[in-house]
C-alpha cells in the first residue's frame, strides 16, 4: 500500500520536498525493497515429515490449515503420506470437506505419475474411510478421466 501511495505525484512530490527541505544533503529519495532470508538448515525428509506432521497436529482453523498446506505443497518434494494423512485429519477437525477433496488434486498434481497417485490413494484408504472423504474424480466422474500427467 504505501508504495502505491508514493506512486500518486502529489503524494510523492510533496514527500521529495519535504525531505529535501528538511536535509540539504539528500537530493532525491529513493526506496528499495530489502529481502532478506533466513539461515536455516537443510532438513531431512524425516525432519520435513516431523515438523508438518507437528504442525497439522496443531492447526487451530482453516485459514491456518490452508497454511500450512500451501507451505507443505511449495517444496520441490511429495509430502509423506503421514503429512498427508495429518493434513486430512486436520482438515476434518476445523471441518472442511473442500479442503480434503483439495488435498487428493494438490497431491494428483506433486506426484511425478499416476502409478506414484494410485500408490497414496492404497496407502491414505483406510484414513479417507475413516474421515469419509471423496475424491474429485468420485464426486465428478466425467472428469474422471482428466489427468496432470504426460
Amino acid at each position: 500500500m504505501f508504495r502505491s501511495v508514493l506512486r500518486t505525484p502529489i503524494v510523492r512530490k510533496s514527500l521529495t520536498s519535504t525531505i529535501r527541505s528538511s536535509s540539504p544533503m539528500v537530493s532525491s529519495v529513493k526506496f528499495q525493497s530489502i529481502r532478506k532470508f533466513s539461515d536455516h538448515h537443510e532438513e531431512t525428509f524425516e525432519e520435513f515429515t516431523a515438523r508438518f506432521k507437528k504442525e497439522f497436529d496443531q492447526a487451530y482453523d482453516l485459514f491456518e490449515v490452508q497454511r500450512i498446506l500451501n507451505n507443505a505443497f511449495s517444496y520441490d518434494l511429495v509430502p509423506s503420506p503421514e503429512v498427508i494423512g495429518a493434513a486430512l485429519k486436520a482438515s476434518r477437525r476445523v471441518n472442511d470437506f473442500a479442503t480434503a477433496v483439495r488435498v487428493f488434486e494438490g497431491l494428483k498434481y506433486k506426484v511425478e505419475n499416476v502409478e506414484q497417485y494410485k500408490a497414496y490413494l492404497e496407502e491414505l484408504k483406510d484414513v479417507r474411510e475413516e474421515l469419509g472423504i471423496t475424491l474429485k474424480e468420485e464426486l465428478f466422474p466425467e472428469l474422471a478421466n482428466e489427468t496432470h500427467h504426460n
